[in-house]
């Protein structure tokens, strides 16, 4: 079988309010602050391959005089991704050793990318191959960019099991004929690889 895996709150937490904690040490309104400029939508947008730049300016264009705590988001994006989720690495551990295939999809940005590898260095190595969405100009849950790694990979969707923890990823999936799971624990994702024999 093969197992592909999303990256961002599967394998390492995400928690963007880390990035304007300087300026909100309050988490509570740091992630009030996210919401009011309209944080998610934007950056799904940088997750498309928008460059850094052009995304600040519009988010400066859309909230005028309210974008600073972003303006330095790339430098601190380190900060929203500190933590793996040891959980389900010790199942990589467990499917890599028994000699499924693993793969990943990512929707992130091409210029934080690299910042991931670089604190999380087994991104770059657990993977015979890993699509990211920046710098393909692709986004879940498109089609288009399940279809590359099914193509790139000469891989048939019967074949595949995704992992995810959004719901519309998964669905996404589900409509290229993927097997996948909605990721929320390790411990449930544990329990759905052993219904399927895979652990």
């Amino acid at each position: 079988m093969n197992l592909v895996f999303d990256v961002g709150n599967v394998l390492i937490r995400w928690r963007p309010e880390q990035a304007v904690a300087h300026h909100f040490p309050d988490p509570a309104q740091a992630l009030a602050y996210l919401d009011s400029v309209g944080f998610y939508d934007w950056n799904y947008r940088q997750d498309g391959g928008r460059g850094f730049a052009e995304g600040f300016a519009a988010l400066e264009a859309a909230h005028p005089g309210r974008a600073a705590p972003l303006a330095d988001y790339p430098a601190r994006f380190g900060d929203t991704i500190r933590e793996p989720i040891a959980g389900s690495w010790a199942l990589i551990d467990r499917l890599a050793a028994r000699g499924h295939r693993l793969f990943a999809i990512t929707n992130f940005a091409a210029y934080t990318w690299p910042v991931a590898l670089t604190l999380h260095p087994r991104l770059g190595t657990a993977f015979a191959d890993t699509v990211v969405s920046g710098i393909e100009g692709l986004l879940k849950p498109e089609a288009a960019i399940y279809r590359l790694l099914l193509e790139r990979n000469a891989l048939d969707p019967a074949t595949c099991l995704f992992i995810d923890d959004s719901a519309a990823n998964v669905a996404g999936a589900r409509a290229v004929g993927m097997a996948a799971h909605h990721f929320t624990t390790p411990g449930g994702l544990e329990a759905d690889l052993r219904r399927h024999g895979l652990v």
